[in-house]
Order: C-alpha cells, then structure tokens, then sequence
C-alpha cells in the first residue's frame, strides 16, 4: 500500500497566523482522509464493496474503476456481487479481479460474478493488524510533520515582527489542539480496524 500524504511547507510571507492554521488543519485532514482510504483496502473477514475501488478493468482500450462498468453490491456477509453492464465485460472484469493484489477468487453465475471473501487465517489477521498499525503511524507522522511545519511559519511571522509573542503562544496551543484531536481519530480508526480483523 502507498500513502503518500499532503505536506508542503508553509508560504509564510503571504500567510497570516489565521492561514496558517487553517491550512494546518486543511492539511491534517487530508491526511486522515488519505489514511481512511488506505484503510478501505486492507481486507478484513467480511465483504465490503469498497474492497474493489482499487481494481481496474480494460474497457475499450481505458483502464477504468470496476464501479465503472458494473454494478458492486453485497450478497451476504462474506460475498461481493458484481453485475457487468455490458455482456462483454463479464470475463474482463473476473480477470482483473483474479490478477489483483487482494488475493480473491470471482467465479461467474450468468451474468452475475459472485467474489467470496476466503476466510482469513489467525496468521494473516495478525499480519494486517501490523499493517494497519503502520499505516496508522505514518498518517500521525504527517500530522505531527504538518504540526511543526505550522509552528515554524508562526515562529517566522514573530521573527519578522508580523505577530505577537502572545499570539504565537495562543497559535501554537490551537495547533496543539487540533493536532491531539486528529491523532486521537488515527487511533481511533486503526483501533476499529484492528477489531474488524480480528472479527471471527
């Protein structure tokens, strides 16, 4: 899996205390969002259609999502539908799934491809317990990176005599904040995640 987050220093000559921290929080948010969806992709027990968001399908030429060229819906707690739009793309769309990472195996039943989830060994739960933790830890190192970034610009705009000691106080407190709560959510997700996985 490849998380790249958002992070770009600060233009600070342009930027006040105010842009600063709202670009800060635009930032981390991104990074949590950027972390949810790496999450979507780590498989658990149960079916999720969102599972299948990362797999192309060869459509005339283009390489589009699946959710593209069929219909994904849930059948059972264990088993994805897929229902081609097209007659055609009943067969490019199992072999695309097949020869995807996500280690599935579709099988066709007229024109409906049913992808049961395979279960998980106690093995494999623990390896992607692991995988989530990392994750989790690179999406608090962005923030914490954007964290320190943000308080950089203030320091600058104090420096430059652009801002007060006290409000620089005052900012880095809030940036403080808004850092604590986004890493309380990373946690939060990868806590929820790892109980998913480990859901038997």
């Amino acid at each position: 899996m490849n998380l790249r987050f958002v992070i770009s220093s600060f233009d600070v000559p342009t930027m006040s205390i105010q842009d600063i921290k709202k670009t800060a929080e635009q930032k981390m948010q991104q990074s949590i969002e950027a972390f949810k969806t790496s999450l979507t992709k780590v498989r658990t027990g149960r079916a999720n259609p969102g599972l299948l968001d990362t797999v192309q399908v060869d459509y005339y030429g283009s390489m589009l999502p699946i959710s593209q060229v069929a219909n994904v819906s849930l059948l059972d707690a264990r088993t994805i539908g897929v229902a081609p739009w097209e007659k055609g793309m009943g067969a490019k769309i199992e072999k695309a799934i097949r020869d995807s990472d996500l280690g599935l195996n579709p099988a066709s039943q007229g024109d409906l491809i049913r992808v049961p989830m395979p279960p998980m060994t106690e093995e494999r739960r623990k390896e992607l317990t692991k995988v989530v933790k990392g994750e989790g830890e690179h999406a608090k190192i962005a923030i914490r990176n954007l964290r320190r970034d943000a308080n950089e610009g203030v320091k600058k705009l104090v420096k430059d005599k652009l801002a007060s000691e006290d409000e620089e106080r005052r900012a880095q407190d809030e940036i403080q904040k808004f850092t604590d709560r986004c890493i309380a959510e990373v946690d939060k997700l990868v806590a929820g995640k790892e109980q998913d996985i480990m859901a038997v």
